[in-house]
């Protein structure tokens, strides 16, 4: 781990959103919740929003290399991983819980789409894009905020895909 990491890592979760968005150009406004916004349904509740405008990051190892593929998928769907792998070529595997958070910083049920201690491979589900806002987790299992999925995808630089057939 670099000196860099290790500061970035002594950062608190939503600490590293806030900056990340930052220095990305994305105003965004972090809401801790007095509930759990762990789930697509549940974050859909906290945030009385449609489940589809919920960003669900799912987090897989490429079988080939090990590196990290974070997917962002809509609350609504599934990510169909025989699909991702006939049209895109991703190998996808599941993926121990301590390695996503030892390389993104993140636990399981607040990744965030931006703020990760170590690049990663981002790949956002079409159907978010159909929304003017959409909600994603900001680091930790209670935190989300808003932005516009289109502004997200261009400042992380993120594939879109499909993600199911």
């Amino acid at each position: 781990m670099t000196d860099a990491n290790a500061n970035t890592s002594k950062r608190s979760s939503m600490d590293r959103v806030r900056d990340s968005a930052d220095e990305l150009g994305l105003d965004i406004e972090i809401r801790r919740m007095d509930q759990s916004t762990r789930t697509a349904q549940e974050a859909a509740d906290a945030c009385g929003c449609k489940v589809g405008q919920i960003v669900k990051s799912l987090v897989f190892e490429d079988a080939a290399n090990g590196q990290l593929i974070l997917l962002l998928v809509a609350g609504n769907n599934n990510a169909d991983i025989d699909h991702l792998a006939d049209r895109y070529g991703m190998k996808l595997q599941r993926c121990d819980t301590r390695k996503v958070r030892n390389e993104t910083g993140f636990a399981i049920g607040g990744v965030a789409p931006i703020g990760h201690i170590n690049p990663i491979r981002t790949c956002v589900d079409e159907t978010l894009l159909k929304h003017d806002v959409v909600w994603a987790a900001a680091g930790r299992p209670d935190s989300v905020f808003s932005v516009d999925p289109n502004t997200l995808v261009a400042a992380i630089d993120a594939e879109i895909i499909t993600v199911m057939k």
